[in-house]
């Protein structure tokens, strides 16, 4: 995919708020990983090819400790902002490492998330992207893990519960990978309903279709190569029936691009378009049922240009 594209005609719309920091380029997992800070400016780059007029750009501030203690527990919140390395990296698993940035920029996409369900809840844009790493929807209420330190949109949706007169929160979840963190915090949570369309198998070999907590998990595993008719499928025939039913009140994306056939860790051969169609389906479905309200955080996606492709798409469908 060339890396060279036109910048996208500005079209009015739904304001957008994008929430991001430098800081969350300074979280660095070490030399040829593939969740580094190129994939930020990648996605920033996706933003400006949409050219949009009522785009509101946001500086994330830090979660607090009161936020992140909804959904995780004092010890893992202890072990990322009290014991960061000083220099070089600190490995929490085979996959997950903290360089010196790591804690800033945890805080930062947490806190992202926060600010973006504060404003679509209040006065701000009813819809919002989080340009934050490193990603969350991995990391459990216990353990850091799969390039996750604090799972940010659980993070966000415990907010959305607790400050905000909130009663139903749905999060959809299109990473190529089960959002295995997300799925164990909120199992038994009425109020939460965690809908997610993955590969299967793949890491972390979570997310059977048999996995369905108090009623609220909706797991839609699919095959390697499944491509945009199974995908498309499965998201109207079980995900967004599943949302209908549920009514939220506010709509959250867990919005991983690694399911583009050009992402090197997976192959369900998705394309951009998919992430524009998914996305519009679920704005319409916020109009229906939850004020248009949605916000969307980034998780994988690990083709820069795929990645820069797919953000723009998903963020022109928020706009409209």
């Amino acid at each position: 995919m060339s890396q060279t594209r036109a910048r996208a005609a500005p079209t009015a719309g739904t304001r957008v708020a994008l929430y991001t920091h430098e800081a969350c380029f300074d979280h660095d997992p070490g030399p040829g990983h593939p969740e580094a800070a190129a994939r930020l400016a990648a996605v920033l780059e996706g933003v400006d090819d949409c050219a949009l007029p009522a785009l509101e750009r946001l500086p994330a501030p830090r979660a607090s400790r009161t936020q992140l203690a909804r959904v995780h527990t004092r010890r893992l919140i202890d072990n990322i902002l009290e014991h960061g390395p000083r220099h070089y990296w600190r490995m929490l698993d085979a996959d997950t490492l903290m360089s010196p940035g790591s804690t800033e920029a945890a805080l930062r996409a947490a806190g992202a998330v926060c600010a973006a369900v504060d404003g679509a809840c209040g006065d701000g844009a009813p819809r919002a992207f989080c340009a934050v790493r490193p990603p969350g929807h991995h990391a459990n209420s216990d353990t850091a893990m799969g390039f996750c330190l604090f799972n940010n949109i659980a993070v966000g949706a415990a907010h959305a519960l607790s400050a905000h007169a909130i009663e139903r929160v749905a999060i959809v979840d299109f990473d190529v990978h089960h959002g295995n963190g997300t799925q164990d915090i909120f199992w038994n949570e009425p109020r939460v309903l965690y809908a997610s369309t993955h590969q299967e198998p793949l890491y972390p070999g979570t997310g059977a279709r048999s996995d369905t907590g108090v009623g609220n998990i909706v797991n839609l595993p699919l095959p390697p190569d499944a491509g945009s008719v199974q995908f498309r499928a499965a998201c109207t025939q079980v995900i967004l029936p599943a949302l209908d039913a549920f009514a939220p009140q506010l709509v959250m994306i867990s919005a991983g691009f690694d399911a583009h056939r050009l992402d090197p860790l997976a192959n369900l051969d998705l394309v951009e378009e998919d992430y524009g169609w998914i996305t519009r389906e679920l704005v319409t479905l916020a109009q229906r049922h939850a004020r248009g309200r949605i916000v969307s955080s980034l998780e994988g996606g690990y083709h820069l240009g795929a990645l820069r492709a797919s953000v723009a798409a998903h963020l022109a469908a928020l706009a409209t």
